[in-house]
C-alpha cells in the first residue's frame, strides 16, 4: 500500500507531465515482489514504488524512456533464474500513465474506498493499459486484477515515549495516525482498516476508550499493560455492560523481546500489519507453504494461478 501512496504523491507533484507506470503484472517461480507492485517513472529518471529489490529498475526505467517517447507500451520479462540468482520469471508491463487512472486512485485512497483495477498488458493495443473497474464489471482477458485497499488508519489514544516511534513506523508503512488525548474525541465510526492502540498508562482514561473502541468492530484494539490490568479491564467494562465486539490483543505486540519505545512500538506495529495481512507472524525459516501464497493473474484462455514466492535477489 505504501507504494501507491508515494505513487499518488509524486502524481499530485507533477500533474500534467508525461508519466509512465510499470506494473509486475505475473510471476513463476520466486521472485522478490508480488504481481501488483509498480512503479512511476518521471522525465527526469525521479521514481516512486519499486518492483524488485533493486535488480530491476534500472532497465525498467531506460524503457519507460522509449515508452514516454514514442508512447507505445511494452512487456519486459525477466528470467530472474540466469541474471539475479532468484529461481523465476517475472513480466512487468510498462505503459504512459493515464492522468485520469491515478486521479480515480487519489479519490478512491482519500475517501477511504477500496477500489479494484485492471492492468491490461495483453491483446488489443487499445486496449492495453491500467483503469478503474466499476462495480460488476469482469475483469477484462489478459489483464491483471489487483484490489487497492485505503491505508491502515491508526489511532493512537495516550501520550507518552512509545508515541513518536509508533507515528514514524506508521508514516514509514504509508499509514494515517490519529493522536487522540480524550475519550471524547475518539472517532465514532471506524472502516475496517482502522486500528487502535490504548496507551494512556491511566486506569480511568484506558477503561474509558475501550468503552468506546471495543463497540466499534475494530480488527485491532491493542491495550499496553500487564495481563492481570487487562483482565480487571475486561472484567470492569464487562460489569458495565460494554458489548466487546472488537478485537482485543493485551498485551499488545509480539514478543520482540522489546524492552524500549522503540522496541516496543515495533512490536506492536508488526502485530498490526500481521492482523491485517492475515498473516501468522512466525518465522519465514519456519514456514513451508510459499512465502506470498498465490496470486490469481488473468490471461488470454484459461485462468491460471501462479505461485509466487519472495527471495532475495
Amino acid at each position: 500500500m505504501k507504494e501507491i501512496v508515494d505513487i499518488i504523491r509524486e502524481w499530485e507533484r507533477r500533474r500534467h507531465q508525461p508519466l509512465a507506470l510499470a506494473t509486475l503484472v505475473r510471476a513463476q517461480g520466486s521472485s522478490y515482489r508480488r504481481p501488483g507492485a509498480r512503479m512511476l517513472i518521471c522525465p527526469d529518471g525521479t521514481t516512486a514504488g519499486s518492483l524488485s529489490g533493486g535488480c530491476l529498475e534500472e532497465e525498467v526505467v531506460r524503457c519507460a524512456f522509449d515508452v514516454l517517447r514514442t508512447g507505445a507500451s511494452s512487456l519486459m520479462s525477466f528470467d530472474t533464474r540466469l541474471r539475479f540468482g532468484c529461481n523465476g520469471t517475472i513480466e512487468i508491463f510498462v505503459e504512459t500513465v493515464r492522468e485520469s487512472f491515478l486521479a480515480e486512485v487519489a479519490a478512491h485512497l482519500g475517501e477511504r474506498r477500496s477500489c479494484r483495477t485492471a492492468t491490461v498488458f495483453a491483446g488489443n493495443g487499445d486496449e492495453l493499459g491500467s483503469r478503474i473497474l466499476s462495480a460488476g464489471e469482469h475483469v477484462p482477458a489478459g489483464a491483471f486484477d489487483q484490489g487497492l485497499l485505503p491505508p491502515i488508519q491508526l489511532v493512537i489514544f495516550g501520550d507518552g515515549p512509545d508515541s513518536t516511534p509508533l507515528r514514524s513506523f506508521a508514516e514509514i508503512l504509508g499509514w494515517r495516525t490519529i493522536q487522540v488525548g480524550h475519550a471524547s474525541d475518539l472517532p465514532t465510526r471506524a472502516d475496517e482498516r482502522t486500528a487502535a492502540v490504548v496507551k494512556s498508562h491511566n486506569y480511568g482514561r484506558d477503561f474509558a476508550a475501550l468503552q468506546h473502541l471495543l463497540q466499534l468492530n475494530l480488527r485491532y484494539v491493542g491495550l499496553l499493560g500487564p495481563r492481570k490490568r487487562r483482565d480487571q479491564l475486561v472484567n470492569a467494562l464487562l460489569d458495565a455492560g460494554v458489548s466487546i465486539d472488537s478485537k482485543l490483543f493485551a498485551p499488545a505486540g509480539f514478543d520482540l523481546g522489546a524492552e524500549t519505545p522503540e522496541e516496543i512500538a515495533l512490536a506492536i506495529v508488526s502485530e498490526i500489519n500481521s492482523v491485517f495481512a492475515e498473516a501468522s507472524g512466525e518465522s519465514l525459516r519456519d514456514r513451508r507453504a510459499p512465502i506470498h501464497g498465490w496470486n490469481l493473474v488473468r490471461t488470454p484462455g484459461p485462468v491460471q494461478v501462479e505461485e509466487c514466492v519472495m527471495l532475495a535477489p
